[in-house]
Parts: C-alpha cells; structure tokens; sequence
C-alpha cells in the first residue's frame, strides 16, 4: 500500500472514531437517563399497581434496551475501527 494512501485512510479513521466517540458520550448520557426515567416509572408501577402505570414502565424498559442496544452497537464499532487504525499503523510502520 502507497504510504500516502495509508496516511489518507488514517486520517479518514480518526475522523470517524472521534465522531464515534463523540455519539458514544451521547449515546450513555441518554441511556443513563431513560434507565433512571424507567426505574422511576418501575416504582409508579409497584406503588400504584395500575395497568396504565405497568404499560409505562414496560414501555421505558424497552426504551432502555433499545439505547443499551444502540450503545453496544457504537462500542462495537469504535472497537472494529480501532483495530483497523492498528492494522494501518502497523503498514505504515513497515513503509
């Protein structure tokens, strides 16, 4: 691989795993929210043992598998990309 061609792709790389990053600090500040919003919702439900009050809560627990979903996913792709900046690196190391 041509050494520019490797520096161009190492560079498109770090742009998105800071964009990645960035989505992942967003991504755990909503679950750490709609989390709190569900266990709030899972005491309204106990206390006052109403079919409206479960519907909410099951209603926010799937909302939190579905941000714990979409943080796995961002996590798994920072990883994937980590690993190809590792693989970059070591072209252009022996370049």
């Amino acid at each position: 691989m041509v050494r520019s061609r490797i520096e161009r792709q190492l560079a498109d790389v770090g742009k998105r795993l800071k964009a990645l990053r960035t989505d992942l600090a967003v991504a755990e500040q909503a679950l750490m929210q709609v989390d709190y919003e569900a266990g709030e919702a899972r005491l309204r439900s106990l206390v006052s043992e109403t079919p409206v009050a479960q519907k909410e809560h099951e209603q926010a627990r799937r909302q939190v598998d579905v941000n714990r979903r979409n943080r796995d996913e961002l996590q798994a792709e920072i990883a994937r990309l980590e690993a190809r900046q590792d693989e970059l690196l070591d072209a252009f190391n022996e370049r």
